[in-house]
């Protein structure tokens, strides 16, 4: 208790020192860019999870050949959760002596309960709406084209003359995002009249809900232990995530990596101010000594002291950041509409600990050191202190850095590629730095005065110059990171789904009707064509084992193991694949080959030269594993797992698989081709092209809100820098007024020493930067072909090393005007 009290007495006592009140200001504005970043990072993937409930129609659900039993439902009633229902189907709709294929969803009032269902009328205005009524259907604008219908017009499904009430624009779909034939939503209590649900039809039935994200999970928990119906499964977000797979992965990296280099930025700026401190208390530790105080008292005290500064400035970097995280997401919640999230408190409580635990884990080697100063050292300005080859403290500070980027990583390959390149850009700092160092001693002597001034500064405080350089090495390469890298990945992930992309699959094309699809194709404005034999097999045997008597790890491996497969082959490598192990079969193997995907090798554990064995229709084939492959499936183009080669697999009974890009607009022309080749089915991906693009945009702009924040850590980690020697400044500035140095003379020194360490401190991070981004981009984002902007890096480490002197000049102004009086006051 008396320790306690001697801490805040103390604290109270030295609370008008700048050098405490930098340490508090580093530690409550740490706390603020580390919370408010991570709490807005948590909000916007609890947005991107909500975009992917947005797809589905509601939060969770189940889908069943049969309507979900009554249990399912009184259990979300009990739980307060809104309910719909719908069932999805093929049917066919006549109108005008034509038909048509439909995907029918039929749907309840309620539907959709998440996302939007967007309509447009008759004069092509679009609003957003519920399901239709009774009697009304809404159609999709291709299948109203393809029955030369428009809204108003009747047409009969199911038996029943229903009114088509809106054009379909839009609709949550179940997360499935393509369609194999036009849509057509219509009421739920129409459907079952038409007989359309009855037993022995193809409907799938799905009961979706809604409500507060804890209700859900207890009715998820619930359903999770409670044996589904015979072919029912649950409908959650996560399938939905899972489909598209690439693209989620990636925005949830892009917004760990830029709340992992905020929150490095704000462990850096408390790192210093923390070290600053640390030097300030010699003297007093040293009179402390004199005076007769154990080493462990002496360590109580400072520790005491530390402690009392830390939780107040915690305590208050806390409320600021729960309340700069509210404000920023009235702003950044536009991004996602009005989905309800709530404010997470446990993001700003764990970057409160955060900025603890870094306080402490780099002002305790110092401070634990103080402890040991020499009491004759309150009589000298050098300071006397055990030599150690090795000391085991200074590895808190690495220790606390690797659980600070492991803790906002959440991922062993990004936290690992950062470490590493920071590592490498603070050791390059340092070596760059110590270069400089060893060309001041011998370039200052014939140097310009002012010069040689500032070359002497930077070779006389060599392990603060050190520091400094490092410090300000790191901070700015996560602000290059932030600012210039990741917008430059993000345009590489753009720049994968161009306006080209191919946004149409058709399926079950025959051999004789290739040329003639092809040249149909071209003449309405399809282009990007890109087209592949498919044929349909089970695997029976791996190295003539039987399949069903192997067992596998990975526990794909059985679904994998008894569905049918889709085989294909090809004489050249196609596009969007890369052999990674083997080589290319080629046209004309000496055996059959068969070359795997990268997923096939995991999860069957398959190498170059295994045998697979293959029933296709009436025969069999045994092929050898020739080649591995690594294939871009966010590609659209048209891909399989096994690729035979053709000598040995072309007289396998086939169909063909085509992919395509057309323009929109076409509709008219693609039910004409659809007819003209009425064994065709005609799948639209614009769906899921549409969402990745949101994804993205979303992501840019997500990543754009959280750089606003990490400015301010970076500015803090520049001031901390450069007021590390603000007190050694103002001794030299007055000796050196004293011995009749002029302002100016002083002011150009400084800006010599500034503009080097800039320099050495933009170059360095320019380099790490670029390389942690060339890393980025391919181990974490897998972005092919990314290189890192070049030319703006360089630009940019040229402006930090600019801004760095000007900011090196601001803070010390008050330096170059001590009075040469200060000295003899101080002496």
């Amino acid at each position: 208790m008396k320790m306690l009290l001697l801490a805040l007495r103390s604290l109270r006592r030295e609370w008008h020192l700048p050098e405490l009140r930098t340490l508090a200001a580093s530690l409550v504005l740490a706390v603020v860019a580390l919370g408010v970043v991570a709490t807005l990072a948590t909000r916007i993937e609890r947005g991107m999870l909500a975009s992917a409930a947005e797809l589905i129609g509601g939060d969770i659900g189940v889908s069943s050949p049969q309507a979900a039993p009554d249990a399912f439902v009184d259990k979300a009633r009990q739980y307060d959760l809104q309910i719909a229902r719908t069932a999805s189907f093929p049917s066919v709709a006549f109108a005008h002596q034509q038909t048509q294929l439909l995907d029918v969803l039929a749907s309840g009032p309620n539907y959709p309960l998440r996302g939007t269902l967007e309509l447009a009328d008759a004069a092509g205005h679009t609003r957003k709406g519920h399901a239709p009524t009774a009697g009304e259907v809404y159609l999709d604008h291709r299948a109203l084209v393809a029955l030369n219908l428009e809204v108003g017009q009747p047409l009969q499904l199911g038996g029943r003359e229903l009114t088509i009430a809106a054009e379909l624009v839009r609709q949550p779909d179940g997360g499935q995002l393509f369609a194999l034939a036009p849509r057509a939503l219509m009421n739920l209590a129409d459907a079952e009249q038409a007989g359309l649900l009855g037993v022995g039809s193809r409907a799938r039935h799905q009961l979706l809900l809604a409500g507060a994200p804890d209700a859900v999970q207890r009715w998820r928990d619930w359903a999770q232990a409670t044996t589904l119906p015979q072919g029912a499964q649950l409908i959650t977000p996560e399938q939905t995530q899972e489909r598209m797979r690439t693209s989620f992965d990636r925005a949830g990296a892009f917004l760990r990596l830029t709340a992992l280099l905020s929150a490095l930025l704000a462990g850096i700026a408390i790192a210093l101010s923390a070290q600053r401190y640390a030097r300030r208390k010699t003297s007093e530790v040293a009179l402390l000594r004199a005076l007769g105080t154990s080493r462990r008292r002496v360590l109580g005290l400072l520790l005491g002291t530390l402690g009392a500064l830390a939780l107040p400035a915690a305590a208050l970097g806390l409320l600021l950041a729960l309340g700069l995280s509210q404000l920023a997401w009235l702003f950044a919640s536009q991004l996602f509409g009005s989905l309800p999230t709530v404010l997470p408190l446990a993001p700003s409580f764990a970057a409160a600990a955060m900025g603890i635990a870094v306080l402490a884990g780099f002002a305790l080697p110092p401070l634990v050191r103080l402890a040991e100063v020499s009491p004759v050292a309150v009589f000298r300005q050098s300071v006397t202190r055990r030599v150690r080859r090795f000391d085991v403290l200074y590895l808190i500070p690495a220790l606390v850095a690797l659980g600070l980027i492991w803790s906002q990583s959440s991922s062993l390959q990004l936290a690992g590629i950062l470490a590493a390149s920071l590592l490498g850009v603070a050791v390059v700092a340092a070596l760059l730095a110590a270069l400089l160092l060893w060309l001041a001693r011998r370039i200052a002597p014939g140097a310009h005065p002012a010069l040689r001034l500032g070359l002497a500064a930077l070779a006389r405080r060599r392990t603060l110059s050190l520091i400094q350089a490092t410090a300000l090495s790191l901070g700015l390469c996560a602000l290059l990171l932030l600012a210039i890298v990741a917008p430059a990945l993000l345009q590489g992930w753009r720049q994968e789904l161009p306006a080209d992309t191919p946004n149409w699959f058709a399926l079950n094309l025959q051999d004789d009707q290739r040329t003639g699809f092809e040249h149909a194709l071209a003449g309405i404005g399809g282009d990007q064509l890109n087209m592949l034999p498919l044929a349909v097999g089970k695997l029976t045997a791996i190295n003539g084992a039987p399949i069903d008597q192997l067992h596998f790890e990975d526990e794909r491996a059985k679904d994998w193991a008894d569905r049918q497969l889709r085989l294909s082959w090809a004489d050249a490598l196609p596009p969007s694949n890369q052999v990674i192990a083997g080589q290319w079969q080629g046209a004309h193997p000496a055996q059959a080959e068969v070359s795997i995907d990268t997923m096939w090798r995991d999860m069957f554990a398959l190498k170059v030269g295994d045998t697979l064995s293959f029933n296709v229709g009436e025969g069999s084939l045994d092929a050898k594993v020739g080649s591995i492959r690594k294939v871009d499936w966010s590609s659209f183009r048209v891909n399989f797992f096994l690729l035979l080669d053709p000598a040995h697999a072309g007289n396998l009974p086939h169909t063909w698989l085509a992919s395509f890009h057309l323009p929109r607009g076409h509709a008219t022309q693609l039910a004409q081709l659809s007819r003209d080749y009425s064994n065709l089915s005609l799948v639209d991906v614009d769906s899921l092209l549409d969402r990745v693009r949101e994804i993205v945009d979303r992501v840019g702009n997500a990543v754009r809100w959280i750089l606003g924040f990490s400015l301010l850590a970076g500015a803090l980690v520049l001031a901390a820098a450069l007021a590390a020697s603000a007190a050694e400044r103002r001794h030299e500035a007055a000796l050196l007024r004293t011995l009749g140095a002029r302002r100016n003379q002083l002011r150009v020194a400084a800006a010599c020493e500034f503009a080097l360490l800039g320099l050495v401190a933009g170059l360095t991070a320019a380099l790490g930067a670029a390389g942690a981004g060339l890393w980025l981009g391919h181990a974490v984002f897998h972005i092919e072909g990314f290189v890192p902007p070049l030319w703006p890096l360089v630009f940019a480490a040229l402006g930090a090393g600019f801004v760095v002197m000007l900011l090196g000049l601001v803070g010390t102004r008050k330096v170059t005007r001590t009075p040469p009086m200060r000295l003899l006051r101080e002496g």
